[in-house]
């Protein structure tokens, strides 16, 4: 920053040195910017020491090199460029001895740095902050004797302060500007986590991190399934994107030690680094940061500079801070990655689980003499655990089965498939209603699967005599319509598969013309709508005796729609099976 020739202007009257310095204290004491406390200092010692030229210089200590952070009277091109080693100059020298140089004439300096502005004397001050030299103060005039011994002595006395009001600024300077970049990251951080599309992700790292450190080239490196290489997954160069196709060895380079380690590497040359691979002869610097996640390595950051020294230390740990966010957006992305494509793989074994369920349920009902039947089935899931299925038997007889599997979906759907498989099996002996659930409670408990059972409703009905028995093993008793009067058959029974020994009573009943049965899983009484209420048997009951003078269908149309329409499309609890017997 540069002071105007105004606010340096010469005093006007003698010092008082007591107001002086209670001036000095004030001004240093009640700001925290660094600019306007430099330029405040700027104005105060004008005043005592009538200086041409002025400047406050500070130290970087770890290239031992003086700067200039303000001056006033030095052409601002040739202040911005001026780099002096402690040791060096009137202000070097200064630096080095830690106390205050007076140079009465500068022409008697041997290695005085001339800025070109007819300099004759100077007066060059330590500013010291806990033993640590963090600067100096530098006046000059173009008289020769402009400074006395009093000046040094006044200097140095305020030296002391104005140096603990910079450290002060400085530090408010770092802090600020640390939480600022804190609340950058955690934003950045936030919109990281938000993008599941992995090579967007990437995209958006490479813009956020230019926001933050002006590189020249980038990239991100995955480290691949068998841990042996590092793969570039994205990269840039010179805000081009490119495509590299060469993989990377953990233990080599820069960036494989970064992974291998687990430390972040800066590299202010990369040609004296000896683990560098020279793979762009542009790069100059180079910092690589690690993505750790859970403890592991699992890709890294690659950041290049055409320029040496470019990357800081600074960067380094905004980096890092940013890295952590980083590596735990790319898990998400990969994880979404592996959850989407194995969610379109179940999706497609759904869908052809559910061809097959299909192809294993009747196409049809049976066409008969004295009845019609109809069936209605709706999985709560892609594929459900309910079944139906007729059976032909001998002597114009049509076996009929409707199931209810514990559980939902696949498993469920599977346990169906095995139980529809020994209806199969033994129906060629056409056993009676009692009998097959015997013998499929039998064929189940010497196949266990835990938690797995069914409930079935079996019924034989001869065409000939319109006669049907019935047996139950735990599904809701069947429905009985005669002359428009509902009842309940009392054909009731344990699940099949859970007890050895068990039997099963038939219930066996004449029928007439006009009667209707139907038979049904708990998926239609279960149906419930937004306030939790349930269709229930009294549903099912209410639809029969509305549409029992109808046909087949459309009374089991009416059942199966009218628990649609009491859910009013909330999702449905269980699958739905519904069979329905009309005599005619």
């Amino acid at each position: 920053m540069k002071a105007t020739a105004q606010e340096a202007r010469a005093p006007g009257r003698p010092l008082n040195i007591e107001a002086f310095l209670l001036e000095v204290a004030d001004a240093v004491n009640t700001t925290l910017d660094l600019d306007t406390l430099l330029h405040r200092v700027a104005e105060l010692i004008r005043t005592p020491t009538g200086y041409d030229v002025f400047a406050i210089l500070l130290l970087n200590e770890k290239t031992q090199e003086l700067r200039v952070r303000f001056h006033y009277g030095h052409p601002d091109e040739v202040a911005e460029r001026l780099r002096i080693k402690v040791g060096t100059g009137v202000t070097g020298r200064a630096a080095e001895r830690r106390e205050a140089v007076l140079v009465n004439d500068v022409a008697s300096v041997p290695d005085y740095i001339d800025t070109g502005v007819g300099v004759r004397s100077e007066l060059a001050v330590p500013l010291i902050v806990k033993n640590r030299l963090i600067g100096i103060i530098d006046v000059a005039s173009r008289r020769p004797r402009a400074f006395t011994d009093e000046h040094r002595r006044l200097l140095t006395v305020v030296a002391s302060r104005i140096a603990v009001a910079i450290e002060n600024a400085r530090l408010y300077t770092r802090v600020a500007r640390q939480a600022k970049s804190l609340a950058l990251l955690f934003d950045i951080g936030r919109e990281l986590t938000s993008i599941l599309d992995l090579d967007h992700l990437l995209k958006v790292v490479a813009d956020r991190v230019a926001g933050i450190i002006d590189y020249q080239m980038f990239s991100i490196l995955l480290v691949d399934d068998a841990r042996t290489k590092l793969q570039h997954r994205f990269s840039l160069r010179f805000n081009e994107s490119i495509q590299l196709k060469h993989d990377i060895p953990l233990d080599r380079g820069l960036v494989g030690w970064a992974a291998t380690h687990k430390q972040a590497v800066l590299a202010p040359d990369v040609t004296k680094d000896a683990r560098y691979i020279p793979l762009n002869p542009e790069t100059r610097s180079e910092l690589c940061v690690p993505l750790v996640y859970k403890g592991e390595a699992i890709g890294v950051l690659d950041l290049e500079h055409t320029r040496k020294g470019f990357f800081t230390e600074d960067h380094v740990r905004t980096i890092s801070t940013l890295a952590a966010q980083v590596a735990i957006a790319i898990e998400n992305a990969r994880l979404y990655e592996r959850v989407s494509r194995e969610e379109q793989r179940l999706e497609r074994d759904l869908s052809m689980a559910r061809q097959l369920q299909m192809h294993l349920l009747p196409s049809m009902a049976p066409v008969l003499v004295n009845a019609e039947m109809a069936a209605r089935f709706a999985p709560a899931r892609a594929i459900g655990g309910d079944l139906y299925d007729f059976i032909p038997y001998s002597r114009g007889r049509i076996a009929i089965a409707v199931g209810d599997v514990s559980g939902k979906g696949a498993p469920a759907a599977i346990y169906a498939a095995l139980v529809s498989g020994f209806l199969r099996s033994h129906s060629p002996s056409e056993p009676c209603s009692p009998e097959m659930l015997t013998l499929i409670n039998r064929s189940l408990i010497g196949r266990p699967i835990e938690a797995q059972f069914v409930s079935m409703v079996f019924a034989v009905w001869s065409d000939k005599s319109r006669k049907i028995q019935i047996a139950n093993s735990g599904l809701p008793r069947p429905i009985h319509c005669r002359d428009g009067n509902v009842t309940t058959i009392e054909a009731t029974g344990l699940p099949l598969g859970l007890f050895p020994e068990v039997s099963y009573e038939p219930i066996d009943m004449q029928a007439k013309a006009g009667d209707v049965f139907v038979f049904f899983s708990d998926g239609p009484i279960d149906a419930a709508n937004a306030k939790g209420e349930l269709f229930g048997r009294a549903g099912i009951i209410d639809a029969v005796t509305r549409t029992c003078r109808r046909s087949a269908e459309e009374i089991a149309d009416a059942i199966f729609n009218g628990a649609a329409e009491h859910a009013g499309g909330a999702e449905a609890f269980d699958d739905q099976t519904i069979v329905v017997l009309k005599v005619l």
